[in-house]
């Protein structure tokens, strides 16, 4: 009876364990950013390809410019063990379409989010974004 009881907590403690391990979910924040695109210090904006970090959310928001009125915005967090503070995605230096975290070597796509390579399994967390042709809404 005690053997039979004391596999089964074994078990669950194991099952719980293992979940946790491979948690992949970014905690959502409030986030509203407005952005005037032809302001000087968002010059990157201006063109289609262009892209910029900007505070907000867990640990940073990147705006991505997709066409002329069209624009991506995602979490830095990576999504793969996102309570880890080195747990940050940057846009790679030698292909400026990937975005990269450098703890879990974990690539996105900048033009979607979607994971290309890495122990992340799940796209960045993605923000809706609005633009009257002058000024950027970034919000969730």
């Amino acid at each position: 009876m005690y053997k039979s009881n004391y596999l089964i907590i074994v078990f669950i403690l194991l099952l719980f364990t293992n979940c946790k391990k491979n948690r992949q979910y970014v905690p959502n924040v409030y986030v509203d950013l407005i952005i005037y695109v032809n302001e000087p210090q968002n010059i990157n904006l201006v063109s289609v390809g262009g892209w910029k970090y900007f505070a907000g959310g867990n640990r940073g928001v990147i705006v991505y410019r997709k066409g002329f009125n069209e624009f991506a915005a995602y979490e830095r967090t990576c999504p793969y063990l996102p309570e880890e503070p080195s747990a940050i995605v940057a846009v790679d230096t030698t292909n400026n379409i990937i975005l990269k975290d450098l703890s879990c070597n974990s690539q996105f796509l900048l033009s979607d989010g979607s994971p290309i390579s890495g122990l992340a399994v799940i796209p960045l967390r993605q923000f809706r974004c609005i633009f009257d042709g002058t000024v950027l809404r970034v919000t969730n």
